[in-house]
């Protein structure tokens, strides 16, 4: 704002380029000059533009989903109308700032991404929660990943980096993308840190590096791994209770080994992670691999176990792509590569138990939804 000569404070149109974007949603491409105001959606390292491609460059704040103070809000179009309001009383010529959607928005999840970011971005699309180019359309939505990021896909750096810039968009226009940690989550972290240090497999010895190759590690993932990923992995919560569904990775009840309360279970996991031990971690990600606790005649007994721990009515999870949870393939990776059809989640366990993994990686579905699902 300027102040003429006898005259009342004068409101100016600022260009996108007055906003400080912060420091971890600037990418710059390469190629370009990088300005502070500029938000380039390019992978430095292939030069393609895609919106999943939001490369961070430096550390996010304590915590994976900035509130709200963090960050700008900015409306689509070239300029921005600001009001740089004076000590004294606000100029009747400037406009009030619409008052933000009140109240929690509808709640969604998402099953295991993969690395398939393409299938990602579509069943955003398709559910209202992105635009047409990637970015947050969903006002106060709430919107929860239930983990599986990376391996057997082509970019599951992409969906890192898209899921973390959802998060501040969403938390800009009043609601929240928000991530738990998955069993693949543990084992990128393990090869990163660990690479082919020996740890007790409990079956002789093993390695994270071989075990994420195994499990369909991808070396472009590897190369374009930033410290900035491995940070917010690592303060990604487990288990987390939401409208009366208990989100969580995994289809066990190994969770109960870690702690008696959601706070409990998530604490002990982020200090084994904290400590950096490779016996800790490893025995961490096995125990999250398990699965099919919820599939057989004691499935709705071992459901409400951990419902009566943590709350909840229902639980939802990925982890087992409904397809090998129901039988129909003999392996995850569904090896002739043409899995069963996948219309929508699958409800079994008298009906406690929903999950969420579509079978992707098996020529399934990535599944989006709103919850609670209809009866």
């Amino acid at each position: 704002m300027t102040q003429g000569a006898g005259q009342g404070p004068v409101v100016r149109t600022a260009t996108l380029r007055d906003f400080r974007v912060p420091p971890y949603a600037q990418v710059p491409v390469q190629g370009h000059a990088s300005h502070p105001g500029d938000l380039h959606l390019g992978n430095p390292h292939s030069g393609n533009v895609h919106p999943g491609n939001a490369f961070p460059e430096s550390d996010l704040p304590e915590g994976y989903t900035p509130t709200e103070r963090d960050l700008p809000v900015i409306n689509r179009g070239d300029t921005v109308q600001v009001t740089v309001a004076p000590e004294a009383a606000p100029s009747p010529a400037a406009a009030p700032a619409p008052a933000p959607e009140s109240g929690p928005g509808p709640l969604y999840v998402v099953g295991d991404a993969h690395g398939y970011l393409d299938e990602l971005l579509a069943a955003l699309r398709e559910q209202g929660l992105i635009d047409g180019e990637g970015h947050w359309a969903a006002g106060n939505a709430r919107l929860w990943f239930l983990g599986d990021f990376t391996d057997r896909g082509p970019d599951g750096i992409g969906v890192i980096d898209l899921v973390m810039r959802l998060s501040a968009e969403a938390a800009a226009a009043g609601g929240y993308c928000k991530a738990l940690m998955g069993n693949h989550e543990l084992l990128l972290i393990g090869a990163k840190r660990f690479a082919d240090t020996p740890v007790n497999s409990g079956a002789g010895t093993a390695t994270f590096q071989a075990a994420w190759l195994l499990n369909g590690g991808q070396k472009s993932d590897m190369d374009r791994l930033q410290d900035v990923h491995l940070q917010w992995m690592s303060r990604l919560d487990a288990v987390v209770e939401e409208d009366g569904h208990l989100l969580v990775h995994s289809d066990t009840t190994a969770y109960l080994e870690y702690g008696s309360t959601i706070e409990d279970v998530n604490d002990t996991v982020h200090e084994i992670l904290t400590r950096n031990d490779a016996d800790e971690c490893w025995d961490l990600f096995r125990k999250l691999t398990k699965r099919f606790a919820f599939r057989d005649e004691g499935g709705p007994l071992a459901v409400q176990e951990l419902l009566a721990a943590y709350g909840g009515r229902r639980i939802v999870h990925g982890h087992s792509p409904i397809p090998y949870l129901l039988g129909e393939v003999g392996s995850e990776d569904g090896e002739d590569g043409t899995g069963p059809t996948v219309e929508g989640p699958h409800v079994y366990a008298d009906g406690l138990a929903i999950a969420m993994d579509g079978g992707v990686t098996m020529a399934g579905k990535l599944l989006v939804v709103q919850l609670p699902l209809p009866n």
